[in-house]
């Protein structure tokens, strides 16, 4: 058995940063989102992807893709969003076993309301702590992760 490549000192203060970073982090774009706009995290997520589509609609299926969770789950939480009136479901028009999650119009102002306070909040907490340099090798960083981390995942598909 090989053994493993343990990590240096400067290696091992960089993983523990970048944990204690991401959970800080999460946590007060959670909390702030949910006092200043009333949705979680998820509901922004599921919001925005719709917002973000040029008719407001995706395949459950490709939300639950986008999202990392599974179907279930995720018909779960939407579910809950259907009962505040934040979302509908539709059935597939191309295939009847799957549905079309449909962004509604309380939605629409829903996730407009709380945009600019969680962009607000992304820079204040992220963005205009660093200098123009490291958003660079941030926004590097995290699109080479993302690009292994999705090749591995549709190599197993």
């Amino acid at each position: 058995m090989e053994q493993p490549r343990w990590l240096d000192e400067r290696e091992q203060s960089a993983w523990r940063g970048y944990r204690r970073m991401r959970r800080l982090l999460d946590l007060e774009l959670a909390r702030e989102l949910m006092r200043d706009a009333g949705l979680s995290e998820p509901d922004y997520d599921v919001l925005s992807d719709l917002s973000e589509t040029p008719d407001q609609r995706l395949r459950l299926s490709e939300l639950a893709d986008r999202m990392l969770w599974s179907r279930s789950r995720l018909s779960h939480h939407l579910t809950r969003m259907q009962q505040r009136g934040l979302v509908t479901r539709e059935e597939c028009a191309s295939d009847g076993r799957g549905a079309v999650v449909v962004l509604t119009a309380e939605g629409r102002r829903a996730v407009e309301a709380a945009a600019p306070g969680h962009v607000a909040a992304v820079r204040r907490h992220l963005i205009d702590l660093l200098t123009p340099d490291e958003v660079a090798a941030l926004d590097a960083l995290t699109h080479r992760v993302v690009d292994h981390l999705a090749g591995r995942d549709a190599a197993r598909g």
